[in-house]
């Protein structure tokens, strides 16, 4: 996750310091030396919406074996004793979970700040009072366009209205809440619209997501946009951060799942403003690049724990059998190993990139994906054969 906000204004937001504190750096089992990760948990794969690139691959259907009410206590005790920082409550639709809200207040009392990824459509002005009371940190809510646009990415008619709705319902009551849109071949010429909402709405975060080739969103490879677009919409994503800084907007802008953002940044930077690219570089530094199986991890519906959200065919173990902490310490297994130090495993343009200090190699998953080798080349990167090997 790249904070586009952080590294051009130095303006700071919580999950800043997870991100790009110095105690970071060389950290192997967490965001810092003696904390746990981040830990994504897609408490049930039951989704009312049917998104294309969902990368759970979630319906509306009661799935097996998912972790029981006491299970999922205990997994959440085990993040506390791991000193695990924040845990997120993702999906399928976490609110549609029964004990959703027992579940969420059980973790804010354990210590952990509790934050949501939701697709909106459930958060009625009831559902968003009991959201704030029990101390959420933020709920993410997902869209990818503006009205029909939104719905044929969903499956389901309407979905825009109601995520909004839900928007609306936790802005109201100052719940801190902000958007998530994922760029696609489909729904990039979208991207002006959505700075157009957040300001119109007042929403105060936004996250652009790239596309990662996981689940249903295996099946949009071809859907990805061009390399050249990616420039074009970090080149957009700049630009906005940079107009609401000058006019005193207090927005919070981020890219996730695509560190060659970070680099784009620097590079820009050091063209129009090189003292502030000394910052961007050191911040750059901290941060260390992608950090899945490090800073960031990953239990599904049935508590089977795996580097990240996309990468659930490779799995660890289950919080069922151990601890979350002991299986995420365990290195005896080639890929966390591997993720962990994976500078010498890397290939390709990754292998010999000039900038593999601040971003690690990008996103495996998609390297996987597309090539079927791990530690290949991200394809994904933007970043132009001068840019790798010469430094621009």
């Amino acid at each position: 996750m790249i904070s586009v906000t952080k590294l051009l204004s130095g303006a700071e937001h919580f999950g800043d310091r997870l991100r790009y504190g110095e105690c970071s750096r060389g950290a192997v089992h967490g965001t810092s030396h003696g904390t746990g990760p981040v830990v994504v948990w897609n408490s049930t794969r039951t989704c009312n919406l049917k998104c294309i690139h969902c990368y759970m691959e979630s319906d509306a259907i009661r799935y097996e074996d998912e972790l029981t009410t006491s299970e999922a206590k205990k997994f959440i005790d085990d993040l506390a004793e791991f000193k695990v920082p924040v845990i997120l409550f993702s999906g399928g639709e976490p609110l549609i979970r029964p004990d959703f809200f027992e579940l969420a207040r059980y973790a804010a009392e354990r210590g952990l700040r509790v934050t949501i990824s939701t697709n909106g459509t459930l958060i009625d002005r009831e559902a968003a009072r009991e959201i704030k009371k029990i101390g959420v940190g933020y709920v993410g809510i997902s869209l990818d366009g503006i009205g029909a646009k939104n719905d044929e990415f969903r499956k389901v008619k309407g979905a825009f209205d109601k995520a909004l709705a839900g928007i609306r319902n936790c802005l109201e009551i100052g719940q801190r809440v902000g958007l998530r849109f994922t760029i696609n071949r489909h729904n990039y010429g979208e991207m002006e619209n959505i700075f157009t909402l957040i300001e119109e709405e007042g929403i105060p975060r936004v996250c652009f997501y790239h596309l990662v080739y996981s689940g249903r969103g295996s099946e949009m490879m071809e859907e990805d946009v061009a390399l050249e677009e990616s420039r074009r919409a970090m080149d957009l994503i700049i630009d906005k951060t940079l107009s609401f800084e000058a006019r005193g907007l207090d927005k919070e802008v981020l890219t996730v799942d695509n560190h060659a953002d970070g680099v784009y940044l620097y590079l820009r930077m050091l063209q129009r403003d090189p003292d502030r690219a000394g910052k961007v570089w050191e911040l750059l530094r901290n941060n260390g690049g992608n950090r899945t199986g490090i800073a960031i991890g990953q239990v599904d519906n049935q508590g089977f724990v795996h580097a990240d959200q996309f990468t659930q065919n490779h799995t660890f173990g289950n919080v069922r059998e151990r601890k979350f902490g002991e299986i995420w310490t365990d290195c005896s297994n080639p890929v966390l190993a591997g993720l962990k130090n994976r500078k010498p495993l890397l290939k390709g343009r990754c292998a010999a990139c000039k900038w593999l200090a601040v971003c690690n190699g990008n996103f495996r998953a998609r390297a996987e994906a597309a090539t079927g080798d791990f530690w290949e080349a991200d394809p994904a990167c933007y970043l132009t054969y001068k840019e790798i090997f010469l430094g621009g």
